[in-house]
């Protein structure tokens, strides 16, 4: 019976003898929970920062552009929204827009007009309204076609309450008359609560603040989309 040769020292030491190797599992350090909340975070940060400086560039897109729209030569109503008065006299400000109506109707875009605002807490002791309709008065507009709407406190219970006086007058078309950096919004008001192809004039200013009312526009805008929202939904 042959026998196998045996390995001498020579090949024993060319060809060792296979060792088993302890089986080592190396795993890689994963980041510490504090480290991947602090990484959450910051995306979470930067996206909502993202979109907020997004959002905000948009509504300033619209506040600066202004509706762009060409005039009819004459609707049923103009309606003038409101602003503070001063010692019952409407500001500077208010001044504006209402020489903005007076121009137009005296255009004869309408025969009649719509003045709308409430009761300032400034120690007024005339509505907005009142107060617009004495100016206008005084600048030649015949007080018979001047509707007094004396309970609004914001602009779109100014366009929701002027479309009700409307209505009750069987009245449809209509121009807004406001400043440009409100002209957007009070269109988009009037759209949604169904005025029928409403227009908006609009003026620059002169007097007014412009970076104080900017900014209080995008504020405002913001509050209307959610309103707008809540009305779509039925929650208000």
């Amino acid at each position: 019976m042959p026998v196998k040769p045996s390995m001498n020292k020579k090949q024993s030491a060319i060809n060792p003898a296979p060792t088993k190797r302890k089986a080592t599992t190396s795993k890689s350090k994963r980041p510490s929970k504090l480290y991947r909340l602090f990484v959450r975070t910051f995306q979470i940060t930067l996206i909502s920062f993202t979109l907020l400086v997004a959002w905000l560039v948009f509504i300033q897109w619209k506040v600066q552009v202004g509706p762009q729209q060409t005039l009819p030569k004459q609707v049923d109503i103009g309606i003038v929204l409101g602003a503070s008065l001063r010692n019952d006299i409407p500001s500077p400000g208010l001044q504006e827009r209402l020489d903005l109506a007076v121009d137009l109707y005296n255009q004869g875009r309408f025969k009649q007009l719509i003045v709308t605002g409430g009761l300032d807490h400034n120690g007024s002791k005339l509505t907005e309204a009142e107060g617009m309709r004495d100016y206008l008065v005084k600048k030649g507009v015949p007080k018979t076609g001047i509707l007094i709407e004396p309970n609004a406190t914001s602009t779109y219970e100014n366009l929701l309450f002027s479309k009700q006086m409307m209505d009750e007058k069987s009245l449809v078309s209509s121009i807004i008359v406001t400043h440009k950096f409100h002209g957007s919004r009070s269109l988009d008001i009037a759209k949604t609560l169904g005025y029928i192809d409403p227009f908006v004039s609009t003026t620059k200013s002169e007097v007014l603040f412009m970076p104080y009312h900017d900014t209080r526009e995008t504020l405002a805008y913001t509050n209307w989309y959610l309103t707008k929202l809540q009305l779509k939904l039925g929650l208000k």
